[in-house]
């Protein structure tokens, strides 16, 4: 079978909906989301393949198939990272030019995002782990995580130029 759409979101259903239905779970690694086109099977074993229409990225919780029997999901797997709390405007300045200097690609996310281990921030950076940025933060004794999360969305480069 080809999915060429993304049928939602589960998130967008009610308990009702959801209620009886089956779902069964493509599990990608967070770099497969950007991908158009890809085979994937299911934590039940039934083989799909992928070709989106649209260029869009995936994202946890698209249904890529509803039928009788139930919902296949998209699930992403865990990703090691860096979260990374500044406690000041300068600090947060040096480090985001430092890391923006590797072309490291970043997330951002206030501070009413839950990072357990990172309580009290005012906002985080969240990078892929890299060895070479965990030790240049513990050299500016910055506060900062390494954790495995399920990022909603992947990482990009943001766009610009020289």
């Amino acid at each position: 079978m080809i999915v060429d759409t993304v049928l939602g979101n589960v998130t967008d259903l009610t308990a009702h909906e959801l209620d009886g239905l089956h779902i069964e779970r493509v599990v990608l690694p967070l770099a497969e989301l950007t991908k158009r086109v890809q085979r994937v099977t299911t934590d039940h074993g039934r083989e799909l393949g992928i070709r989106l229409a649209q260029r869009a990225d995936l994202r946890e919780g698209d249904i890529l198939l509803r039928d009788a029997h139930g919902l296949i999901v998209v699930a992403v797997e865990a990703t090691d990272v860096l979260v990374i709390a500044p406690t000041s405007v300068h600090q947060m300045g040096v480090i985001a030019h430092n890391l923006g200097n590797r072309h490291l690609r970043a997330q951002f996310f206030e501070a009413g995002e839950e990072f357990p281990g990172i309580e009290g921030h005012d906002g985080v950076m969240v990078i892929a782990y890299d060895h070479t940025a965990e030790h240049f933060l513990q050299h500016q004794g910055v506060r900062y995580l390494r954790t495995d999360r399920v990022m909603e969305v992947p990482f990009r480069h943001a766009e610009h130029t020289h």
